[in-house]
């Protein structure tokens, strides 16, 4: 039985860096944490896409450091609640997945997440275990515990009713689902990002009608200058999954004005002292996310392979290969490869001229052109080879 490490300092920081709130409060989970008692700590993800991302990585770190402190950490794979799809920040209803989508999506999880977490100390579970068995007997007397008012206080409900966009019953089940998680494992403190706020809250209401407090720690969240949250739906976030370059150039092509946020809830480390060199300062965040994730040594190479590209103007090393054959177009060899999302996307690259074949530094303007192998620059920060077949 590992021993329960209560240092204040080491609890101090856990308690405020990337923190976003704290319920019931601050001081009371504080006085929990130093009493020495083994606390359960659980953190949802749902199967959504077969990678997870940066913003899960937040939330891993957090439960990294209660991991270290000895507490027992379990990350739950929403196999069940995957299928019903959060409604949290989206405008209109999530596509529901079948069971095969979600299986698939769920299998290289584990892998991702020991990335952080030490999975030699860690409980998976599956909610799927308890929510695919309840009866309709059960699901009434859940949904008894509460008001309709309750349930579309929350934005992007109100938002939708205002625009007239359809909610549909079993978008309420959702957080409800989530709360009976936290019934289920009978767990002490839920961990999540602070759009998780409504779904983790609901279980902590849960919880203390049946005697029970429960903590809910909220971490802030990434978002791009629009303010809107850079994950899976938005199309502009780093995975788990990344190959180290690509992380590294991703997060090169960040606004400087992310760079102090990130390196408080992305990294160990703090933001650089010299802080008027936004060019020196991202440099080192992609280099301190990148090592994170894939270690020191190819974090290096990654940077070397940055500054080649883009400060001497070289191909990089390391790049995506896709193969042709003579005759293919363009357009669909970028598009079937999923280098481009579509020919319409491909067409927008093109009018930008954010397409260029890097030996001659030829913008290709026709659209169907065919291909004829060679490097090509795709966007700002992403390079393609094409290998006949």
């Amino acid at each position: 039985m590992s021993k329960i490490i209560t240092d204040e300092k080491q609890i101090d920081k856990l308690l405020s860096r990337g923190v976003e709130n704290i319920y019931p409060s601050k001081e009371e989970f504080k006085k929990v944490l130093l009493s020495g008692k083994k606390l359960s700590i659980y953190s949802g993800v749902d199967p959504t896409a077969p990678t997870l991302h940066i913003g899960h990585g937040v939330v891993f770190l957090k439960l990294r450091e209660l991991q270290d402190l000895g507490h027992e950490v379990i990350l739950l794979l929403g196999d069940f609640t995957g299928r019903i799809g959060d409604p949290t920040d989206k405008d209109s209803t999530r596509k529901q997945l079948t069971k095969k989508e979600v299986k698939n999506n769920l299998k290289s999880y584990t892998k991702q997440a020991s990335k952080i977490l030490d999975m030699k100390k860690i409980k998976v579970k599956f909610n799927s275990k308890w929510l695919a068995k309840l009866t309709l007997a059960d699901i009434v007397e859940i949904t008894s515990e509460f008001t309709l008012q309750q349930m579309i206080e929350r934005d992007m409900f109100e938002k939708r009713m205002a625009a007239g966009h359809p909610i549909y019953l079993h978008e309420f089940l959702y957080p409800l689902m989530q709360g009976y998680d936290s019934v289920a494992m009978n767990v002490d403190v839920e961990i999540g990002g602070n759009d998780q706020t409504f779904n983790m809250l609901m279980g902590r209401t849960m919880m203390k009608t049946r005697g029970k407090e429960k903590y809910v720690l909220t971490t802030k969240l990434l978002t791009d200058p629009t303010g809107k949250k850079m994950g899976k739906s938005e199309g502009n976030m780093v995975t788990l999954n990344d190959k180290p370059s690509e992380m590294f150039n991703k997060i090169m092509s960040w606004p400087d004005t992310l760079v102090p946020l990130a390196f408080e809830i992305c990294t160990k480390t703090t933001t650089p002292n010299n802080t008027s060199d936004p060019k020196a300062s991202k440099l080192k965040l992609a280099f301190e996310i990148t090592k994170l994730y894939h270690g020191e040594e190819k974090a290096t190479a990654s940077q070397d392979n940055w500054e080649k590209t883009f400060s001497k103007k070289e191909i990089p090393e390391d790049v995506e290969e896709v193969s042709f054959k003579k005759g293919d177009l363009l357009a669909d060899t970028l598009v079937t490869s999923k280098i481009v999302s579509s020919k319409s996307d491909f067409r927008r690259l093109i009018d930008g001229g954010a397409i260029s074949k890097l030996e001659t530094e030829e913008k290709i303007f026709e659209v169907h052109a065919n291909t004829e192998g060679g490097t090509y620059r795709v966007g700002k920060k992403r390079f393609v080879k094409f290998v006949e077949k």
